[in-house]
């Protein structure tokens, strides 16, 4: 099954108003923010719709719907980067899949190599960091590094943190489906 448009803000409407865990933010606000500080910075079309859906795993997993706390703090690892590959997969290609497949990785990377990124991790984000294998090794660093998509990862993960603002005003996410309808496999 691959996900149009339409279902993608279905999703959104259904349940984007969870709260995002752990956070001042629903999920809808979050994915708004991260692809408004996306296209406030120059990124492509691409980029922009990676950074909104970068997080679509966690709202196709229904449980998450009705947990009274986080899964961080449940002790629960969602890879939720992973959850939402097969249905994005008949939709965008590498260049919106790959940034969101890695998010979770950058987040580790940025740990182990630049020691101040870790300060600015909300405490869900070191939760799950720890549950996400902690701050990569120098050898995995490396690899990281250099796989093509790691920079496109790496901008998506640092906007991932600041999009976490509670009241900030954003286009719609008519506007992002938009962007996103620009990049679509057809």
């Amino acid at each position: 099954m691959t996900l149009d448009l339409a279902e993608i803000a279905r999703l959104f409407a259904d349940r984007g108003g969870v709260a995002y865990a752990g956070e001042p933010v629903s999920q809808l606000e979050h994915a708004l923010q991260c692809a408004w500080l996306a296209e406030q910075a120059g990124a492509d079309d691409a980029l922009v719709t990676a950074s909104l859906l970068h997080d679509l795993g966690h709202l196709l997993i229904a449980e998450h719907q009705t947990l009274s706390r986080s899964p961080t703090e449940l002790g629960i690892d969602d890879r939720h980067q992973y959850i939402a590959m097969p249905v994005l997969r008949g939709a965008f290609g590498l260049e919106v899949r790959e940034p969101i497949r890695l998010h979770v990785d950058a987040k580790r990377y940025l740990c182990a190599t630049r020691p101040s990124y870790f300060a600015r991790l909300s405490p869900d984000s070191v939760r799950s960091l720890a549950l996400q294998g902690g701050p990569m090794s120098a050898e995995a660093a490396r690899r990281f590094a250099d796989h093509p998509w790691s920079g496109d990862a790496i901008r998506l993960r640092l906007w991932d943190e600041e999009a976490k603002v509670a009241g900030l005003e954003t286009p719609p996410l008519k506007h992002f489906l938009e962007i996103a309808a620009r990049v679509m496999l057809r």
